[in-house]
C-alpha cells in the first residue's frame, strides 16, 4: 500500500536528482554593441545546444528572465519566435537578481512535474551599449515603490549600501575587508578566458577609486555588461542522450521577505539563511561538503553578508573570513573563480547564470588552471532588490546522487 503520510509526501515532492544540466553555453560578454539582446540569447542558447549535441527541434520548454534592453512583456515567447521554436511549456521570470537560480529550480520541478522533456533556461540583455547609463539606472529603480522610497533618493545602489554600513557597525567589518572581495574576484578574473576586466588591482586601489555611495566605492560595485547565458535542462533518466557530463541539480531554496527596505526584518541577516536551508535539506549536505560556490556579488559587502547567511561561516565573521582568502584557491570555499559580477561581467538579470555556468564547468572539471581540484559539489546563490528576493540551487556530479 502506498505511504500517504506527511513525511512521505514531502519525499516524493523532492526534486533532488531527477534533472540535470545537460547542456551550456553563453555569448561573448563586456560590450558587445554589433548584437540586439534577442541575438546575443540566440547566440547563447545556440552554444548550449551544441554542448549537449542536440538540434532546437528537441527542446520543449523556454524559461528566460526578463531584459531591460528589450523589454518584451513575454521575452520567453518573443526569444522563441526569434529562434524559430514552438515551445510547449514557457515562462518570463522577474524576480531580480534571484531569477537565474529561480529558473533552474522551476525548470527541475517542471521536468520532475512531467510539463516539458528538455527545457532551455535562457538569460540575456544588453546593459551596456542597449542602454544610457541614465536609462541603464532608471530601468532598476523605476520599478521600486515611487511613493515611500523614491522620493527620498533610495535606488537600488543606497538599498545595499545600507546593510553594508549595518554591518560594518555591527560587527567591526572594515573598508579593507570590503575591498579584499573586489581584489580576490579580479585575481580570479585574470585566469577567465572573455573576462571584462583583468588588470591587477589592489586594496588601495579599491578605496581611491572614487565614492559611488559610500561605503561603496567603485571598484566595490558590480560591472555594467552585455551578455546571454543558456542551459538546457532534462531529466535524469535521459542524460544518456546528451554528448555533455550531466550536472545534477540536487537542492533548491527560495525565501522572499521584503518588498521595501523599511521593512527588512534585518539589516544584516536575510532570507538567504531559510534559502539555503532548504537547499541543503533537500540535497542531503551541509555548507562544510560544498567544493565549490557561485555567491551573487553585486557589492562587495553582499558577499560578505552571503558568506554567513550560507552557512560558510559565522554571522559578523565574514570580513575577516575574507581577509585570510578563504573565498580562493587553498581556502574553505572557492567563490565565483571565474571573477563574478565584480569582474567577470554583470549582465542584469541573466548575471548570475554565470555563476552557474561557472560552477558547471567546474564540475565538469572543465576550468583549466582555475579548476578546483575535486570539485564534485557546488552552490550558487543569487538575490536581489536590496536583498528582498533570495534563491539558493545546490548542484552535483553522479558521484554525488
Amino acid at each position: 500500500m502506498e505511504d500517504l503520510s506527511p513525511g512521505a509526501a514531502g519525499r516524493r515532492r523532492s526534486i533532488r536528482g531527477q534533472a540535470a544540466i545537460v547542456g551550456a553555453g553563453r555569448s561573448e560578454v563586456g560590450r558587445v554593441p554589433d548584437k540586439s539582446v534577442l541575438a546575443l540569447a540566440a547566440h547563447a542558447a545556440n552554444a548550449a545546444l551544441q554542448d549537449a549535441g542536440i538540434d532546437r527541434s528537441q527542446v520543449d520548454g523556454v524559461l528566460s528572465s526578463a531584459a531591460f534592453a528589450a523589454p518584451f512583456h513575454r521575452f520567453s515567447v518573443a526569444f522563441s519566435e526569434y529562434f524559430g521554436i514552438v515551445p510547449t511549456f514557457s515562462n518570463t521570470l522577474q524576480v531580480s537578481g534571484a531569477t537565474a537560480a529561480t529558473m533552474l529550480n522551476i525548470a527541475a520541478a517542471a521536468i520532475a512535474g512531467g510539463l516539458a522533456n528538455t527545457i532551455l533556461v535562457i538569460g540575456s540583455d544588453s546593459l551596456l551599449t542597449g542602454l544610457s547609463p541614465d536609462l541603464a539606472l532608471r530601468s532598476m529603480t523605476e520599478s521600486r515603490d515611487q511613493q515611500y522610497e523614491m522620493p527620498f533618493g533610495i535606488p537600488v545602489a543606497n538599498t545595499f549600501a545600507m546593510t553594508a554600513h549595518r554591518h560594518m557597525k555591527d560587527f567591526g567589518t572594515t573598508p579593507e575587508q570590503l575591498a579584499k572581495v573586489a581584489v580576490i574576484h579580479r585575481e580570479h578574473a585574470i585566469n577567465t578566458p572573455g573576462a571584462q576586466m583583468t588588470t591587477p588591482i589592489t586594496v588601495d586601489d579599491v578605496l581611491n577609486s572614487g565614492w559611488v555611495t559610500t561605503p561603496y566605492h567603485k571598484l566595490d560595485c558590480s560591472l555594467i555588461s552585455d551578455g546571454a547565458v543558456a542551459f538546457l535542462v532534462s531529466s535524469a533518466d535521459r542524460v544518456g542522450d546528451f554528448k555533455a557530463k550531466p550536472v545534477y541539480i540536487l537542492g533548491a531554496g527560495e525565501c522572499y521577505t521584503h518588498e521595501h527596505i523599511f521593512l527588512m526584518p534585518s539589516l544584516t541577516t536575510t532570507g538567504a539563511v531559510q534559502s539555503s536551508a532548504k537547499a541543503y535539506a533537500m540535497a542531503g549536505c551541509s555548507p562544510k561538503d560544498i567544493d565549490v560556490a557561485g555567491v551573487y556579488d553585486c557589492f562587495t559587502g553582499t558577499v560578505i553578508m552571503m558568506l554567513e547567511d550560507l552557512g560558510f561561516c559565522p554571522k559578523g565573521e565574514g570580513g575577516r573570513f575574507v581577509d585570510d582568502r578563504q573565498i580562493t584557491y587553498g581556502g574553505s570555499i572557492p567563490c565565483n573563480t571565474h571573477g563574478g559580477l565584480l569582474s567577470f561581467a554583470h549582465p542584469g538579470m541573466p548575471g548570475s547564470l554565470l555563476h552557474f555556468l561557472e560552477v558547471t564547468q567546474q564540475l565538469r572539471g572543465q576550468c583549466g588552471p582555475r579548476q578546483v581540484e575535486g570539485a564534485e559539489l557546488g552552490l550558487v546563490h543569487s538575490l536581489g532588490a536590496g536583498f528582498a528576493t533570495q534563491a539558493t540551487t545546490i548542484l552535483g556530479t553522479g558521484a554525488t546522487l
